[in-house]
């Protein structure tokens, strides 16, 4: 999973110090003074390989344990799918959609190495305090916050890989207007609505964890990922400011993907925690 995990940061390193297309070709790419970070790049996606085989080989010998199988066909159709759009990402040199698609599956595939991780590794309802009644609720709103932070962070990556990281250099607003007319000056101010929508559903799913019977796993990572959101706002606020200096939309686009899986697990806590009365049941039957 960290493989995963730096491989895709990486790659938008690569992207947004304007190496993306210093290899024009796929899969070859040779090694010179221009190429470094794209042949880096490409040569940790090699390496996933093996490590995409092991998961499933150790998925196979656990494949009836709950979740487990549909898990392990995702990460390799996620990872097939993520090679084939590596390649069309350079035919289409870099085009902005190509790497919103590129970036979302990546974010995809470690997310379902991280549900592999959990449910390989803890115990459903580990860590659960009487979840009790009231917490039905939880998963599903741990979820639909995830999904709106990839959505979020599939726009902040059309916005980057459009040049349109500045089409709007002042806040809240743009340029002063309430309407924009401008391509740019629209995917900018939609990227900012929908960062608000995350921020706002963010802190209600926190507040939700907190005042239902939750467990600490559960009320831990989401208070993270709001926290992450909140920082997440100010690297976006930093980099209007700044002009986008390279180490903070890096470190923006790092952040956006914490966000993700912090919600992600907190999410599948929620739902192993769920699970637990069930099991209580079906022991007690």
């Amino acid at each position: 999973m960290l493989d995963a995990f730096g491989t895709i940061l990486l790659g938008s390193w690569t992207r947004i110090n304007g190496a993306g297309m210093t290899c024009p070709q796929w899969p070859a790419c040779p090694l010179n003074g221009t190429s470094l970070w794209e042949w880096t790049h490409r040569l940790f996606a090699m390496l996933l390989l093996p490590l995409v085989i092991g998961v499933v080989v150790a998925a196979w010998k656990r494949r009836k344990a709950p979740g487990i199988a549909p898990v392990a066909v995702a990460i390799v159709a996620l990872f097939l799918v993520q090679v084939l759009l590596g390649a069309a990402t350079v035919h289409l040199s870099n085009s902005p959609m190509s790497v919103v698609l590129h970036w979302g599956t990546g974010m995809a595939f470690i997310a379902a190495l991280t549900a592999m991780t959990i449910l390989a590794s803890v115990a459903p309802g580990a860590g659960a305090r009487n979840p009790g009644r009231g917490t039905d609720a939880i998963p599903t709103a741990l979820f639909a916050t995830a999904l709106l932070a990839f959505a979020t962070m599939c726009v902040g990556a059309y916005v980057s890989s459009s040049g349109a990281g500045l089409a709007c250099i002042s806040i809240p607003g743009c340029a002063g207007n309430v309407v924009v007319y401008t391509p740019g000056q629209f995917v900018q101010m939609l990227h900012r609505f929908v960062a608000f929508a995350t921020t706002v559903v963010a802190a209600g799913t926190c507040a939700l964890v907190w005042l239902r019977a939750a467990s600490p796993r559960v009320r831990a990572t989401a208070s993270l990922g709001l926290g992450l959101v909140f920082v997440q706002v100010l690297l976006g606020l930093l980099n209007v400011v700044l002009r986008l200096p390279m180490d903070l939309r890096e470190a923006h686009a790092a952040n956006a993907a914490l966000v993700f899986l912090a919600f992600v697990v907190g999410a599948i806590f929620a739902a192993l925690d769920a699970r637990e009365p069930d099991a209580e049941a079906a022991t007690a039957r």
